[in-house]
């Protein structure tokens, strides 16, 4: 039994820790930041002052029929007449298909209650003075007789824009001291049989602006009809501010995805060190003491370590000459030209011989050879060998 943790336990235990650190790091950088709560974006979901969360739960409370709205402005088939569609303040560009169907929402019927100064993005044909760098609170009055404009004389708000020429089809509801004429900042727009009623911001159904002057009011009446009922269903819009109506935009948002990647890393080494200590036994192969390798292994380690690479290029040529002069027929005095000279007249052995002869004497008497030269050596003086042996053409032929 062992008495203490091996060099690969230790190894493993170091590499636990250190994916555990990485993982701690990791969602300490990208957990969600505690400041999303005071979001200048007027969601219902932000609780902040620029948010928009009280708004939508007063008219939850007040039996509005409203429910927030994840999903492209396409899906919105048959909304109902006189049906609103709250664009506050979008974050986000819309794409071609839907400005077609937020038209064709408006033309059919349908109500939409945009505010903020990127309304010319969705509708083209709107007309807006240059953005304001930095919108302050400002007074503003009802500028003709509406229902939205009803019990609500005067609004607070900050404008990151006004609205420039005004068609036929459009009407100034709020300006700059009542004036018809001057910086309209609340703009009813009939489009087909539905309409447009414009914001210069959303300040009015945010958390800090809403109770200020009569902007509760001017929101109240903004989400009911024209009429003296209410409308057939408000959808708040939270598409264009980055949600998704899917299972994966709302698993993103939540440990989960964090969780789930620990318990994955948790499961590979449960299942890693499992097999390492549970999985099938294999005993080494043990090799015969008196195999052949062995004294070969053996030799070649005592070759390398004592740097003689110059021996095994001796014994391979002193062989091949032993060969060829018993082979021949031939003195074992005679010269390293003679012979090869011999051998290719009567062997058929190629010219190199000569050469390789030649190369390997010299290279025996060395006392420092590289290894890579002397293997080279060895295997050319060695390839000579079984030549020897084998018959020669003519032979066969007979």
């Amino acid at each position: 039994m062992q008495a203490g943790l091996t060099a690969t336990d230790r190894n493993l235990l170091w590499s636990a820790g250190a994916i555990a650190v990485l993982l701690l790091a990791s969602t300490a950088v990208f957990a969600p930041s505690s400041t999303g709560q005071s979001s200048p974006v007027p969601s219902t979901y932000s609780s902040g002052s620029g948010g928009a969360r009280a708004a939508y739960l007063l008219l939850l409370d007040l039996r509005y029929p409203i429910r927030r709205w994840e999903e492209p402005p396409a899906a919105l088939t048959r909304p109902g007449r006189g049906s609103l569609l709250i664009l506050a303040e979008p974050t986000e560009p819309p794409s071609g298909r839907d400005r077609e169907s937020l038209i064709h929402f408006v033309e059919s019927g349908g109500r939409i209650l945009f505010c903020g100064d990127s309304v010319r993005f969705f509708f083209p044909d709107a007309e807006l003075s240059a953005p304001a760098m930095d919108p302050e609170w400002k007074e503003f009055y009802s500028s003709l007789p509406s229902y939205v404009s009803r019990a609500a004389d005067k609004i607070v708000m900050r404008p990151a824009a006004y609205w420039g020429g005004l068609s036929s089809s459009q009407l100034q509801l709020y300006g700059e001291n009542g004036s018809p004429a001057r910086s309209p900042v609340v703009v009813r727009w009939r489009m087909g049989a539905g309409e447009i009623l414009w914001w210069a911001a959303a300040t009015p159904l945010t958390n800090a602006g809403m109770t200020r002057a009569d902007n509760l009011r001017l929101f109240l009446n903004t989400v009911s009809a024209s009429n003296a009922g209410q409308p057939v269903s408000i959808y708040w819009d939270e598409y264009f501010h980055g949600q998704r109506g899917s299972l994966w935009s709302y698993v993103e948002k939540t440990p989960i995805v964090w969780g789930g990647l620990q318990l994955t890393i948790l499961v590979l080494g449960l299942l890693f060190t499992f097999s390492r200590r549970s999985g099938p036994i294999v005993m080494p192969a043990v090799v015969s003491r008196l195999s052949p390798l062995e004294f070969v292994e053996t030799m070649g380690g005592l070759y390398q370590r004592a740097g003689a690479a110059a021996i095994p290029v001796a014994v391979s040529y002193r062989r091949l000459r032993l060969e060829l002069t018993r082979r021949l027929g031939l003195a074992s005095t005679v010269v390293d030209s003679e012979l090869a000279q011999i051998a290719g007249e009567r062997l058929g052995l190629d010219n190199q011989l000569r050469g390789v002869l030649q190369d390997a004497a010299l290279a025996s008497n060395l006392e420092e050879l590289p290894a890579r030269r002397a293997l080279g050596m060895v295997q050319r003086l060695e390839s000579y060998v079984p030549r020897l042996h084998a018959p020669k053409k003519s032979e066969e032929k007979n």
